[in-house]
């Protein structure tokens, strides 16, 4: 644990919050990508299982269930508690165009071939490009809320702050995780058109919007 990990973390929950409040509080999850929440679900899920094997600490322990159950709680309010208002006219990104070369890559570039850290690495490269649905629906409509907005914000952040992470790690502890990076970086550069524009407008006060 460094500072940047744990900032990166509250970033991170900071985000989940954020979705939550904005669909519950409005009662309409407008806006907001189902397919991204379900693939973040498959994400949690799959990196998580050694939840009932391998306990590192009480905060490790606390977060990876507070991550699946906020997941799951989202996806749950898209498609039951608000389904009603879930724009899925403009949710269209083909998904499984991000899971199955993600799943195969985990087969053939892993840590070690067994089925956890198959799991855990499948996770690794979909967390990366799970937030496209996000990002591609944003751009069909046009613009987002200002809420969804600092959601996807948040999420970069903690992206970023990752890297600096395993920067730090690497530096005083001479752990470098090659996989973990690779990904990290992928994310991060996916959200520096977006970063650009909240700078420019959202934190302005102005609507953000994407070029359709």
């Amino acid at each position: 644990m460094n500072l940047f990990r744990f900032l990166g973390d509250l970033s991170h929950l900071l985000a989940i919050i954020l979705l939550l409040l904005k669909i519950w509080k409005s009662r309409s999850c407008a806006g907001i990508s189902g397919k991204s929440q379900v693939l973040f679900a498959v994400v949690f899920t799959a990196r998580y299982l050694d939840l009932f094997t391998n306990y590192i600490s009480l905060y490790n322990t606390c977060m990876k269930v507070v991550y699946i159950a906020c997941s799951f709680t989202t996806v749950w309010m898209i498609y039951s508690k608000f389904k009603a208002t879930y724009d899925g006219n403009h949710d269209t990104f083909r998904v499984e165009f991000l899971v199955v070369p993600t799943a195969l890559l985990a087969f053939l570039v892993n840590h070690d071939f067994t089925p956890l850290e198959i799991l855990w690495t499948f996770s690794i490269y979909l967390e990366s490009v799970a937030i496209l649905p996000q990002l591609f629906m944003v751009s069909k409509t046009g613009e987002a809320e200002t809420i969804t907005s600092h959601y996807l914000f948040a999420l970069g952040v903690y992206r970023t702050l990752y890297l600096f992470n395993w920067i730090w790690r690497y530096h005083f502890e001479g752990f470098f995780d090659l996989i973990a990076i690779v990904a990290g970086l992928v994310q991060t550069v996916l959200y520096c058109d977006f970063f650009y524009l909240y700078i420019t407008k959202v934190l302005k006060g102005k609507k953000l919007s994407l070029p359709a």
